[in-house]
């Protein structure tokens, strides 16, 4: 990995300054910064302000985006309103509110519509309001939705499954019920009616104002003396929030430009350029920012983007546990190097899920990081076991403030915000200085070796796997022979690097998207590898039925796309490893 040496980085990480973030904080503590509104472009034009000051290139850009802002709502239970929220991309609920029977529908999986009769009816979820529940929601007839929040808090949340803008063929997807959350007690209480079996009909009334607008991005660039086209890392956060949003995401905004002020210093020994993005409609878009420039940005990302590194929430008090980082296979052991010699723990190794500003999995850019500290799991409700998956989780989440008004700069805690702000110095300053981009495809070559081999038995006299097998083995074996390689000369490395991002370009594709590199697969859960998804439908198939028939179809497809994926990965590492 090497590059930036050990006392230099450790010079680095340790200018980290609170004071100079707090004074960041301050500032973002004056606005709401909704989607598309004033008073966000405000905030926006002091990030630029700040970057212009550092010596960074900037182009704060404006572009149309399908933005949701939940308004007021009111429910009605018999003669009682207790308190509730609606959400992003509700259907607004129709001229003298919404009326129909509650079903109780458990936490909203597809076993729980199964079992209920949803049609015409409101039904009444445990959890945090989320895109598959409301999918589910509404295929199984259901008019309306009340979620059951965890504990006595309220999250804003964004319930639309559609990754970013929608367009003619993904409008179909978005909700189409009316959506409102209520606290855990009086949640829990219209529960214990319903399930006794008593016929309770609720009023619904939610007001969202659902349209395209325009939005801003910021880009602020600096690249290598002399180098104005050499590749670039991407380090983004999105800067529009639910409130005030002093942690989510005024932590992360100034960990970028604190992490864009010290890493500066460093350009004399640069590898490649840093290139900050600022979104918006992150929170009430669904990622519609980051979406629109992977769009229209395609070319230049594919060509010239070495990595992705997202920062969400940082800093925040009590949010200690740093093992639950999210990172892609390539990157961990920089993940795992930033965090123990940053933050003292080490790193569990989850798989990434399918939230925050991840667009350029299509693409095909390897990326690291979401959000960084959380809270203890065993001192509070896991909360972002409903938004990030469950699993081996030790992290509980963001604090109880996440998503409501209640997330101010009282929550900061300047400790954590420098401990958080020096992991990603330390990350992003390995990525800029090493000779060879830190991208190890070993570990990603195995994950798939795995989970062939728990699919050959399924699919074994239909499919044969073992090639596929075999092309993994074989790329997981050039991938560690470049690893264990030492650096050479630059025109060498820079051919490494080209080599390595062709890779990036070919796998991650197959790793977290379901193929298309120039579409957005929605805003749901996923398995690992999803272009193995055909196979896993023909795995639980009957042997010699017309299912297994059809599935068999769409199997072979999806072996002939990851066998091209592999093959190109392949021949892009032989060149450097095996020349001739």
């Amino acid at each position: 990995m090497s590059g930036i040496d050990g006392a230099a980085l450790a010079s680095l990480t340790a200018s980290v300054d609170a004071a100079t973030m707090f004074r960041h904080l301050e500032e973002f503590a004056r606005r709401i910064k909704l989607s598309g509104t004033a008073e966000e472009y405000e905030s926006f034009r002091y990030l630029r302000a700040v970057l212009d000051g550092y010596g960074y290139r900037t182009e704060l850009l404006r572009h149309e985006a399908y933005i949701s802002l939940p308004g007021r709502a009111r429910i009605l239970i018999g003669n009682e309103q207790p308190d509730c929220i609606t959400h992003s991309f509700s259907r607004p609920s129709p001229q003298g509110g919404l009326s129909a029977p509650v079903v109780y529908a458990g936490a909203g999986r597809a076993e729980d519509f199964a079992a209920i009769d949803a049609r015409g009816r409101i039904v009444l979820l445990e959890g945090i309001a989320n895109p598959g529940a409301s999918l589910r929601a509404a295929r199984a007839g259901a008019v309306g939705q009340v979620h059951i929040s965890p504990h006595e808090h309220l999250h804003e949340m964004c319930i639309s499954p559609v990754w970013g803008s929608p367009s003619e063929a993904t409008r179909a997807e978005l909700p189409r019920t009316t959506v409102v959350s209520l606290r855990q007690a009086a949640g829990a209480a219209l529960k214990a009616r319903v399930v006794a079996g008593e016929t309770v009909d609720v009023t619904l009334h939610a007001e969202v104002d659902t349209a395209w607008r325009e939005t801003p991005l910021l880009v602020a660039e600096l690249m290598p003396e002399g180098e104005p086209d050499a590749p670039f890392v991407l380090f983004s956060g999105h800067h529009d929030t639910w409130y005030f949003g002093v942690m989510d995401n005024g932590g992360a905004n100034a960990t970028m430009l604190e992490a864009a002020r010290l890493l500066r210093h460093e350009r004399a020994a640069w590898k490649r350029g840093l290139r900050l993005c600022f979104w918006s409609g992150h929170s009430h878009g669904r990622y519609s920012g980051s979406a629109w420039y992977a769009d229209t940005h395609w070319e230049e990302l594919a060509r010239r983007c070495g990595a992705h590194v997202n920062v969400d929430s940082t800093g925040a008090r009590g949010n200690t546990v740093l093992t639950d980082a999210l990172c892609s296979a390539e990157l961990a052991g920089l993940a795992a190097e930033a965090i123990r010699v940053e933050g003292g723990q080490e790193l569990a190794g989850l798989r990434m899920s399918r939230a925050g500003d991840q667009s350029f999995w299509g693409i095909g850019v390897a990326s690291m990081f979401m959000a960084m500290g959380e809270q203890p799991a065993a001192a509070a409700d896991n909360v972002m076991a409903g938004v990030l998956g469950g699993g081996p989780r030790r992290g509980a989440g963001l604090g109880w403030w996440w998503h409501t008004p209640e997330d101010t700069l009282d929550k900061m805690e300047p400790g954590l915000l420098v401990r958080d702000t020096r992991i990603y110095v330390h990350a992003l300053a390995r990525l800029l200085t090493a000779p060879r981009l830190p991208l190890d495809y070993r570990r990603a070559t195995l994950g798939l070796e795995a989970e062939l081999a728990k699919l050959a038995p399924g699919v074994g006299g239909a499919l044969d796997l073992a090639a596929l097998g075999a092309r993994a083995r074989r790329l997981g074996a050039l991938a560690g022979a470049l690893a264990d390689a030492a650096a050479a000369d630059a025109a060498a490395d820079a051919a490494v690097d080209r080599a390595l991002m062709a890779v990036s370009r070919a796998l991650v594709p197959m790793d977290y998207t379901s193929g298309d590199r120039f579409a957005h697969d929605p805003a749901l859960p996923q398995n690992p590898w999803p272009v193995l998804d055909p196979l896993r439908l023909l795995a639980a198939s009957e042997a010699g039925s017309d299912e297994q028939r059809f599935r068999l179809v769409a199997a072979r497809r999806a072996c002939n796309r990851l066998g091209h994926a592999l093959a190109t990965a392949i021949a892009a590492l032989e060149v450097v490893t095996c020349p001739s």
